[in-house]
Order: structure tokens, then C-alpha cells, then sequence
């Protein structure tokens, strides 16, 4: 047995030889192209080519590897290759330990720098001034609906939605001290709302108390064994806390999508999303006349939202979520005909349609 365990482990060791020859060789590969797209002034993170090579290896996979698996370890490859291009910043609603921290490295990796941010807004305009590459905000909760304020900042923002991330969210209850010390429970409203069952049955007595944020929640659980947090894993490990009662969400389909924003979108994977803002003309009719343009050209909607203009009394911005890139030419005519009945339309961004 030792001496079979030896010889497979000496063939680990020459493929791990192999793999280190080859991640070097591939990475000098995309430092090649990061030359190349400095010099044109081309960004250097590209959504689009970026599924590509996702949808490529993992077409190539015979396992026993899974496609998750698979996935995960080329984000980092490419995490590792786009740090050595260009030190890339990114912002993102925070603090650390939050699911849209979380979200963020599941999407750009463990490899470059991230920057927490107090509130939206600051994502936002931490993007538009240059001092970070890209942001990451959340735009809706499945079970608790939509985020008004990232809706709300691209009426004046001229960035660009250039990626989605939808996150699972599963909530964790944790604490410094035993389970049965805990008699009060810290964390966000809404995180309080997809558990509401869960504390019904499990912690009817515990004192619910409201935070900024999940992250604070862990912090405060960290000083004081008699308050539980209700945050993510990420926040235990990042607190040292005890993980109680895992995946304490009412539901289990409980996720929340996340946009990345940068200042252009990327071009067209042939599977891909475009999100629009448009203001519909006051008449009757109007809103309908402007949604069958989608209809007439057989582009199907996946969600559309309203929210008061700000600037008069009863008038409404619509955003709309629809399949199709901008630059397709039956999403062009839809958009031609849109315009027609509406005051005005605006493209927020065109990105690759991936649920990964």
C-alpha cells in the first residue's frame, strides 16, 4: 500500500509541475493582450470574453471535476492574470463580511483589491471619478423585491451595467458563547424578514435588534455572548464566530442579483440581458403602446419596475429587463419603435445572461 500511495503521489507532484508550467505560460499569454489593450485604451476586463472561456472549459469537461468546480478555479486563474495586468479596484456596498462583498469575489475572484463602501451612492461615484475600476451593487431580492436606491442612481449616472451576479443567500445564526446564552438577535431588517418563520419557531423570546448592516451584527456577536448575529458565512470566518443553525432563510429559492457597474458594456455573447430606463409619454395607452414594441418583435421582458421621477408629481420612470443584446438588430427596431412612445430611453447596459 505505501508503495502504490507513493507512486500516485509522484504523479500528483509531476502533474502539479506541469499545471505550474502551464498557469505561467497562459498568464503571460494575457499579459500580452493586457499590452495590447492598454495601448489601444481598451478596458482590460471583458464580461463577454470572460463567459467565453467559462462556457469553453466547461464544455471541454469530462469530470470527475463539476462545472461549479471547474468554474471556480479558473475565476481564480483569471482573478490571478487580471491583478497582474492592472491593480483593479473594486468598490462595493459594504462593509467586509456582507453577501455583496461576497458577491463581488465570487465574481472578480480573491486576487484584487476591494474597497467596502457605506451606501450606494459612493459605489456609484467611486466608479464615475475613477478611483475604482468597477462596482457592485444589488438590485433586487427574490423573496424581498427590489433595491429602489441602485434603481434610483441610474437616472443621473452615465455608467453602464457590464455583468449581473446572482448570490444564494443563506443566513446563518452565530454567536461568541453557546447557543443558549443568546438572548438577543442583531441584524438588517430585511434579513430579519427572510428569517421571520424561522425566529417564529426557533427564538420566539429573543430581543430583534436592527443594524446597519449583517457585518456590524457579527462585530457586535463577537463582544457580547448573549447576542446572536443572523449573517453569512463569511462573517463568522471573519469574526471567529460559532455557526449555531446553518441556512436559517424561510426560503431556499432566497436569492439576491447583484450588478456590476463600469463605464461601458460589453460586446454581445449571443446569450445576453439588456436593461433599459425609459419615461412613457402622458396619454393614454402610452405604457402599453410602449411595452408591445417588445411584443411585436417577439423579445421577451424579465422584469420591469417603476419609480416616481423625483422632478413632478405622479410621473414614473420604468426600468426594464429584457433578452437581447443592444447591438441585435431586432432589440434596435424594438428600441427605435420604444422611442416613439416615450419621452426618452436610455440604455443601461447589455451583459452576458449567466446565473453562474
Amino acid at each position: 500500500m505505501n508503495s502504490d500511495l507513493a507512486k500516485l503521489r509522484a504523479k500528483i507532484d509531476g502533474v502539479d509541475a506541469r499545471l505550474v508550467k502551464l498557469l505561467n505560460e497562459r498568464t503571460k499569454l494575457v499579459l500580452g493582450i493586457g499590452k495590447l489593450k492598454h495601448a489601444t485604451g481598451e478596458e482590460i476586463y471583458a464580461p463577454d470574453r470572460e463567459e467565453a472561456v467559462f462556457q469553453r472549459v466547461t464544455a471541454q469537461n469530462t469530470g470527475p471535476l463539476t462545472e461549479e468546480s471547474l468554474r471556480a478555479i479558473y475565476r481564480e486563474v483569471m482573478s490571478s492574470a487580471l491583478a497582474l495586468e492592472k491593480p483593479l479596484v473594486i468598490a462595493y456596498f459594504g462593509p467586509a463580511g456582507t453577501f455583496t462583498h461576497m458577491a463581488s469575489v465570487k465574481k472578480f475572484g480573491a486576487s484584487l483589491r476591494y474597497e467596502p463602501l457605506p451606501n450606494i451612492p459612493d459605489v456609484f461615484l467611486e466608479v464615475s471619478k475613477g478611483r475604482a475600476d468597477y462596482g457592485v451593487v444589488p438590485i433586487e431580492n427574490s423573496t424581498e423585491g427590489a433595491v429602489t436606491h441602485t434603481y434610483d442612481m441610474f437616472v443621473e449616472s452615465e455608467l453602464k451595467v457590464c455583468a449581473q451576479i446572482l448570490l444564494p443567500i443563506r443566513h446563518n445564526l452565530l454567536s461568541a458563547g453557546s447557543r443558549d446564552q443568546i438572548t438577543r438577535l442583531a441584524s438588517m431588517w430585511q434579513v430579519f424578514a427572510q428569517c421571520r418563520q424561522w425566529l417564529q419557531t426557533n427564538m420566539p423570546q429573543a430581543e430583534l435588534v436592527e443594524v446597519s448592516s449583517s457585518t456590524r451584527a457579527a462585530e457586535m456577536a463577537k463582544h457580547d455572548p448573549t447576542i446572536g448575529a443572523l449573517a453569512s458565512t463569511l462573517a463568522a470566518e471573519m469574526y471567529g464566530l460559532t455557526i449555531h443553525d446553518p441556512n436559517i432563510q424561510d426560503s431556499n429559492a432566497n436569492v439576491t442579483r447583484f450588478l456590476v457597474i463600469g463605464r461601458k458594456y460589453p460586446d454581445a455573447t449571443g446569450n445576453d440581458k439588456t436593461s433599459i430606463m425609459f419615461a412613457a409619454a402622458d396619454k393614454v395607452g402610452a405604457l402599453h403602446d410602449s411595452l408591445a414594441a417588445f411584443k411585436h418583435h417577439k423579445i421577451n421582458l424579465t422584469k420591469i419596475e417603476s419609480r416616481p421621477s423625483k422632478k413632478k408629481a405622479w410621473e414614473y420612470y420604468f426600468f426594464v429587463d429584457f433578452l437581447g443584446h443592444c447591438e441585435d438588430p431586432k432589440v434596435k427596431k424594438a428600441l427605435v419603435e420604444l422611442a416613439k412612445h416615450t419621452m426618452f430611453v436610455k440604455i443601461l447596459g447589455s451583459y452576458p445572461n449567466v446565473n453562474a
